[in-house]
């Protein structure tokens, strides 16, 4: 492993790592370019033992000794004091390691779907955080995959690796397009739609029936606006979680999580 020094925050070798902080920036900059961030060495060797082809890593100074193991040949690894680090990231690089990745050729919703038994389906979750947190959950509590609708968040951006603790790379993923009318797709390949909703004509989810668990496509809508009037009419069944106390609702990616439970408890 090479190790060169970078004290100057213009440097053109490390603009990969440049304005991480602005997601509009990094949006245009990421996904066009092939690449993505992994913040932290646990989220980088999970990158890694997943087969992602890494570009090159921004380490603090004092960490170079945690990468030593990593098979780096080849790989540029530019190290840096903490000023130096958020004067390009814009951040506080507090887990010190940050490492830019090649992006592998996305799948098909067709490929995804013939090699599932359980998903989860996305509309209009453009919050990092809370993508971040349902791939976390979705790859803890048995789902097979997750479908996005095209206006989603993108998965491998740097926030949502890192709130899924580099589990985004562990659950297939796929865009799902068009929108909603290729949910017709799903239930073409034997999947019953669930639509999570806290409507009143919804079923408990523990109600439902062995046939409509047998391969479930759990659709999640967006915070607060919920699932559009056309993803609900698209559905088979709408379902609820039974709230208590008045609580009307949970965060999108808590709900996701105890439906996925709920979904999976017979593995």
């Amino acid at each position: 492993m090479t190790v060169e020094t970078i004290t100057d925050h213009d440097d053109e070798r490390i603009g990969d790592y440049r304005a991480l902080t602005d997601v509009e920036l990094r949006t245009r900059w990421e996904p066009p370019n092939g690449l993505f961030i992994a913040e932290g060495e646990l989220v980088l060797r999970r990158a890694l033992r997943a087969g992602y082809r890494m570009r090159s890593v921004l380490i603090d100074a004092k960490r170079v000794a945690q990468i030593e193991d990593l098979p780096l040949e080849g790989v540029p690894v530019y190290a840096g004091d903490q000023a130096t680090l958020e004067a390009i990231t814009g951040f506080h690089v507090h887990r010190g390691v940050l490492a830019s990745f090649h992006r592998t050729p996305e799948r098909s919703a067709g490929e995804v779907l013939a090699a599932a038994r359980r998903i989860a389906i996305l509309e209009d979750i453009n919050n990092h955080t809370n993508i971040g947190a349902l791939f976390r959950s979705a790859a803890a509590l048995g789902m097979d995959a997750v479908l996005l609708s095209p206006s989603c968040a993108d998965p491998l951006y740097r926030r949502s690796v890192r709130v899924s603790m580099g589990e985004v790379f562990a659950v297939p993923y796929a865009r799902l397009e068009p929108w909603p009318d290729a949910l017709e797709r799903v239930r073409e390949a034997g999947f019953t739609v669930l639509a999570l909703t806290p409507a009143a004509d919804a079923l408990p989810l523990q109600r439902l029936t062995a046939a409509q668990r047998s391969r479930p496509a759990l659709l999640l809508g967006a915070e607060g606006a919920g699932l559009t009037p056309e993803a609900l009419r698209a559905s088979d069944t709408r379902v609820v979680i039974p709230m208590r106390r008045g609580v009307d609702s949970l965060n999108v990616a808590n709900a996701a999580a105890v439906a996925f439970w709920e979904l999976s408890r017979d593995l």
